[in-house]
């Protein structure tokens, strides 16, 4: 059993997230997004411990290649501080397919997962998941997985956007405007939810989706919102900038089109502003620079 191919499995295959057929388990998803959660978070710190403690006493991991078997919480507590200890710092992140429960107290998960190694080197395998339900908690119990075949990205092009990923918020005493960054399968397209809120109310919000044009080889974005307008943009670096010119259209048809400008200060930072900006043929006033930052999970 390979070490890298063992971190991968245990890690994601905690990621049961997805839809369900045996009856309500709306609870029981709740719980499980929980599990997950912390997972993710005992993975990424590199605490043997609290992994260990997320699968059942009996657990059983088998590698599909060797078919060697791992079995139980301190072994699989063992083999975690041996991984963590290597200083390698691998970072996961999973995508859940589907998810059945296939009895009041057993559930499988099939997903995809993928773990960043040093470097730009990563590893990608198909999963299922089997969980078990022991006194309210959902352990994980038994895992298989496989290398999933080489898929078409536009990762190269994109990972320059990279740091974008998370979530963003900027306030003031009138509104919040928050934005989650997330990649697509296979890193193909970033997309961007986006949403203002006044008060406890959401008033405006919408759609943007970052990807590779191999025509005109540049990146490119397609926005939607909430009122019905929609709007596209090519995008250029120039420095820690990126130039997006854009060009929209409203619910009313009338066209718009602007220069925005989105500048990293640092990992937490970043400033907006958007100049040049035109609405139904007349020049609108230029929005001075915004400062963006970082959502915490504290937050």
């Amino acid at each position: 059993m390979t070490r890298t191919t063992l971190m991968l499995t245990l890690a994601v295959s905690s990621a049961l997230i997805g839809q369900h057929a045996y009856g309500d388990h709306a609870a029981d998803e709740a719980l499980i997004r929980k599990s997950v959660a912390d997972y993710v978070g005992a993975f990424n710190r590199g605490d043997a411990a609290a992994v260990a403690a997320l699968w059942s006493p009996e657990a059983v991991y088998t590698d599909p290649g060797s078919g060697e078997q791992l079995v139980g919480r301190e072994a699989i507590k063992a083999q975690f501080s041996g991984v963590f200890a290597s200083g390698d710092s691998p970072t996961l992140a999973a995508t859940t397919d589907s998810i059945e429960f296939v009895s009041p107290n057993v559930a499988i998960e099939r997903g995809t997962a993928v773990v960043k190694l040093l470097g730009d080197q990563q590893e990608e395998t198909q999963y299922t998941a089997v969980y078990v339900r022991r006194d309210g908690k959902w352990l994980l119990d038994r895992v298989s997985e496989e290398q999933s075949e080489a898929a078409s990205s536009n990762y190269d092009h994109l990972k320059e956007l990279e740091w974008m990923i998370g979530e963003w918020v900027d306030r003031d005493d009138q509104a919040v405007v928050a934005t989650s960054c997330q990649w697509t399968k296979n890193r193909n397209f970033i997309t961007r939810m986006f949403g203002v809120s006044i008060g406890d109310r959401t008033d405006f919000s919408g759609l943007q989706i970052i990807g590779w044009d191999p025509a005109a080889k540049q990146l490119r974005s397609w926005v939607f919102d909430s009122d019905g307008g929609f709007g596209q943009g090519a995008w250029t670096r120039k420095g820690d900038s990126w130039h997006i010119h854009t060009t929209g259209v409203a619910p009313d048809g009338s066209q718009s089109s602007a220069l925005n400008v989105i500048t990293r200060v640092d990992d937490n930072t970043l400033t907006w502003q958007s100049l040049d900006r035109k609405a139904g043929g007349e020049l609108l006033p230029n929005v001075d620079e915004v400062v963006v930052v970082r959502q915490t999970d504290a937050e």
